[in-house]
């Protein structure tokens, strides 16, 4: 359940109340009876199936008022006003008639080109009156302000530079949409807008006590009461009299009235070619080719105010929402999540909900992340193999072979002294502990997430969303052949009542075509990603062999580090740079797919983009991990690639520490640069856009309205909520995926997340435009590639343990071969020696320091190797093989032991919470009481003899029944 969210205490005045009849039946908060705070709304509870067939169900409402036709428009109470005496609201919600409310906003100005202008005028008019048409209101208000419309980064650096005012002046037009009872009760119709029925009287009976114990991170009710629950069912204008309806201009949110409004914008044609299929329509055609500069619905008014929310409570619910989500200052409470949806929508709660999920079960991981590295800094001191290879006058002091050819000279073991020291900090035996748990963790974040998922599609009424999902616009136009829809075996596809169509129907062949060209594509793609990882690769060794070959030891010692870092940033500039490149050719792809909902089509390109971008943050991480270091050959004997340049080699300490680097600078630089891009340019742009709105305000004491604030305002990406999840998604691959490498990447990805829940806010309360209220049922394919990472992660985290770490050496040695059961000795255990005088041509140093090396006979290089005097020289020893299989039986016992673990969390917990599962059989029993009384009340007309529209005493009944 969500925490505690808006509004005040609420009187509802309607008895005869009785539940909901019919399966797609549920409960949800509604809007109409709040009295403080009218914008907001309530929180909804979804309900589960009932097979029960309900023939009656009458509600009545005392108070309501179907034909009113001068309604009063919603009003912000001070929450502390307990006399609920209404305040005067924004006028620029409205018309200028102040009764009609603002449902959508289109601005454009004329093009400077007079062709174009002519060209753009008349799709506006056609599209305007295809409205109208439609019933919208339309009006018009003109202003003369130095805005920029569409500005953007490059645009604001051409403002700032240019001395000209060749805006100023500027005319902006604002088409003000409104849409009447009729017109929002047809499309809700249409698309199965739930509406509430009754007051729900079950959720008081399943409280815990826990819920009621007061925390210091939620709001105390005077600021954020909880808001009461109702019922409800598909809105059908043939039986409104059974929805609570005390107002029919607040029946339906402000939400709801833009997303209803929406739908008539997405169908209206703007040019009629004579063939529907070639019809160009769609308020999206429409900003796309310049006609409008924008279109979207209003906010609720300012979200910043004089006066203190504990003094004078929320002004408006955008205000309400910025004191207790957005504002920095509340950082530690938790998120109202029901105001959430009701401003912003199922499809952002959502988002935000698993977010915070997601935080929150990242605390756990955080903490024992660093109770691991907190370990290894201790235990660093007391390490017999960093010792051994620090030490001055031991093994420290063994001459190692050359890392390239030619140019690089021998050098000491001991220049490897703090390589080795800050590997032990995430190589030690408790991340071995933590791997498994991070795996274990992971599963039970799934288990978990599906049963708060369950709640939230019962609590907000989006269980059977994809089932009953419309048509996308652009499918319904560009497909041409059309059938009966097969469940309904009725004619769809129009929301027009005159146009009796076909559903529009793409053949199965057709889109096994279309999905396999774009899959061409995507695996070319693929291939420039693994190409630009290779590109990388080549710069690693190359740089790597130049500050090798450098005179100064302080270059040459720290080589290894400086290609790690460089290379890394290489390669997150690469990272960035392709990620653009593809989100434009991914669009394509899909668009040419042709899918026929938004949800197929969101998930369609999901997956093409995660693919490239899994490719694109982690290749270079799987190289290091699992190639680098791997293949090189030995000395006498390297592999070289096709410029007959060696491969790389890991220090002697392993590659971790390389693979620690390259995470961490990936992990940390994506996400600073995700927040600069998401926070501040949007605030630049706001900020220079603004200034000359609040310049005309103070100047001229002209009143801004709040279209035109809204305008000034930066608007929401075009892939909504895209960008955030593959963030989130690509951070959850860094914890889970290369955990035994960085055990602290929990950790940073939680102090990440606390901040990026205030900034996700914070933007969309005060930087963004208000975006248009979608819905959704879950958090769609996000959830399979969570599933898919996890299970990527396990073979990983035991791959990297295995074979990148040195955790199998070192145990096969402490307990096979080490006399006390300890690592002393484990060093030339695990270098072997190669004679100098078996070294290619091209590999001998050209030079190197005598006075310190002397004449250098023999070296020694990071292998299980044979000595150079043995019957078979530099032949993989039996130590070898006895540790290769201990590192493929440990891959083995690791992942079937885990698996076998997450099998048993996800047979334990249950998808279904109880609380859920009860509610559900006790709406299926009020459902047969609802279905006995209505039998009852039918038998008694037909023994009083009233006609079936009139009551027992031949009165005439208006209300219909309920079916």
């Amino acid at each position: 359940m969500s925490h505690p969210v808006s509004g005040t205490d609420v009187s509802l005045d309607f008895n005869g109340g009785v539940t909901p009849s019919n399966s797609n039946m549920s409960h949800t908060p509604h809007e109409a009876s709040l009295q403080p705070l009218p914008p907001i709304g309530f929180e909804g509870h979804g309900m589960g199936d009932t097979s029960t067939d309900i023939s009656v169900l009458s509600i009545k409402t005392i108070g309501n008022d179907h034909s009113s036709t001068d309604p009063v428009p919603p009003a912000p109470v001070d929450a502390s006003n307990q006399s609920g005496e209404q305040e005067k609201p924004a006028a620029s919600l409205f018309m200028n008639d102040g009764r009609r409310r603002v449902d959508y906003v289109l601005v454009y100005n004329v093009d400077d080109d007079e062709e174009e202008e002519n060209k753009k005028h008349k799709w506006r008019a056609h599209f305007e009156d295809q409205l109208k048409k439609e019933s919208l209101e339309l009006e018009v208000e003109t202003k003369q302000f130095d805005i920029i419309p569409q500005l953007s980064v490059s645009g604001l650096l051409g403002k700032l530079c240019s001395s000209k005012q060749h805006d100023k002046d500027k005319k902006i037009y604002y088409v003000k949409v409104h849409a009447p009872w009729d017109v929002l009760a047809k499309y809700a119709e249409a698309t199965s807008m739930k509406m509430p029925l009754a007051e729900n009287d079950m959720h008081k009976k399943f409280e815990s006590c826990w819920s009621k114990c007061p925390t210091p991170f939620d709001f105390d009710e005077s600021i954020l009461p909880t808001v009461p629950d109702f019922f409800t069912a598909p809105f059908t204008r043939s039986r409104t009299d059974q929805f609570i309806i005390q107002d029919k201009e607040t029946f339906f949110t402000p939400a709801q009235r833009s997303l209803l409004t929406y739908q008539v914008l997405s169908r209206a044609i703007f040019e009629d070619l004579g063939d529907p299929a070639k019809n160009k329509f769609g308020i999206t055609n429409l900003l796309n080719n310049g006609t409008y500069d924008a279109a979207f619905p209003l906010h609720e008014g300012e979200y910043y105010s004089d006066y203190s929310i504990l003094a004078s409570g929320a002004q408006n619910q955008r205000h309400l929402l910025y004191e207790t989500w957005a504002k920095p200052g509340a950082w530690y409470k938790f998120q109202p999540l029901d105001h959430i949806r009701l401003y912003f929508g199922e499809k952002i709660s959502i988002y935000f909900t698993w977010l915070g999920y997601y935080t929150g079960v990242l605390i756990p991981a955080g903490l024992v992340g660093l109770a691991v590295f907190i370990y290894g800094l201790a235990r660093m001191p007391f390490n017999e193999a960093s010792n051994d290879i620090c030490s001055e006058k031991g093994p420290g002091n063994w001459t190692m072979c050359p890392l390239c050819d030619g140019r690089c000279e021998y050098w000491r073991l001991k220049s490897s002294c703090i390589y080795s020291r800050a590997t032990y900090l995430f190589d030690n035996e408790a991340t071995v502990a933590f791997a498994g748990f991070m795996a274990l963790w992971s599963t039970a974040f799934h288990e978990l997430w599906k049963r708060r998922a369950a709640e939230i599609e019962y609590d907000w009424d989006v269980a059977d969303f994809e089932e009953e999902e419309t048509i996308r616009p652009e499918y319904e136009a560009s497909v041409r052949r059309r059938k009966p829809n097969p469940v309904t075996q009725q004619t769809e596809g129009s929301y027009r009542e005159e146009e009796e169509r076909d559903e529009p129907y793409m053949s199965y062949s057709s889109k096994i075509c279309r999905i396999v060209s774009s899959l061409w594509v995507v695996l070319f793609m693929l291939c420039v990603v693994c190409a630009a990882v290779f590109g990388v690769i080549v710069y690693r060794m190359t740089v790597s062999a130049v500050l090798y070959a450098v005179d100064q030891a302080t270059i040459k010692q720290r080589a290894g580090i400086l290609t790690s870092i460089s290379a890394a940033l290489i390669n997150l500039v690469i990272i960035i740079l392709l990620g653009k490149i593809y989100e434009l050719i991914a669009k394509l792809l899909t668009n040419f797919e042709t899918h026929r909902t938004l949800t197929e089509w969101e998930d369609s390109f999901t997956l093409k983009m995660f693919l490239f971008q899994f490719v694109n943050h982690f290749a270079s991480l799987f190289y290091i991990a699992f190639f680098k270091g791997k293949l090189v050959g030995r000395p006498g004997a390297y592999n070289r690639q096709i410029n007959a340049s060696r491969q790389e080699e890991c220090d002697p300490s392993g590659c971790l520490i390389e693979l620690c680097i390259q995470l961490a600078i990936i992990m940390l630089g994506k996400q600073s640069f995700n927040n600069f891009k998401e926070i501040i340019l949007p605030k630049l742009l706001n900020w220079f856009k603004s200034r000359k709105v609040k310049e005309a305000e103070e100047k001229k004491h002209e009143h801004v309205s709040q279209w035109e604030k809204d305008f000034a305002m930066s608007s929401m990406p075009d892939l909504g909520l895209f960008d955030e999840y593959l963030e989130m998604v690509i951070q959850y691959g860094f914890v889970t995926i290369f955990v035994a490498a960085f055990p602290l990447a929990p950790l940073c990805a939680l102090l990440n997340n606390i901040i990026e829940i205030r900034l996700d806010a914070y933007k969309f309360v005060t930087q963004w435009r208000r975006p248009l209220a979608m819905k959704a049922q879950d958090i769609g394919i996000w959830f399979g590639i969570l599933q898919g990472i996890s299970t990527v992660a396990v073979m990983s985290n035991a791959a990297i343990i295995a074979f990148t770490s040195e955790f199998i050496p070192k145990l096969v040695y402490q307990y096979s071969y080490s006399e006390n059961n300890n690592l002393d000795g484990y060093l030339n255990f695990s270098l072997s020696v190669f004679n100098v005088a078996d070294f290619e041509k091209d590999s001998i140093p050209s030079k190197y320091d005598k006075a310190e090396f002397g004449n250098v006979t023999q070296c020694r290089y990071r292998d299980y190797r044979s000595p150079p005097d043995a019957a078979k020289p530099y032949e993989s020893t039996l130590e070898y093989w006895h540790i290769l299989t201990a590192r493929l039986a440990f891959i083995l016992v690791f992942v079937i032991l885990v698996w076998l673990l997450s099998w048993l969390i996800g047979y334990i917990v249950p998808d279904m919470p109880r609380s859920v599962k009860l509610q559900m059989l006790r709406e299926k029993y009020l459902a047969k009481e609802a279905l006995l009384k209505s039998e009852e009340f039918l038998v008694g007309i037909k023994f009083k003899g009233a006609k079936p529209d009139q009551d027992s005493n031949g009165i005439q009944n208006t209300s219909q029944p309920f079916y």
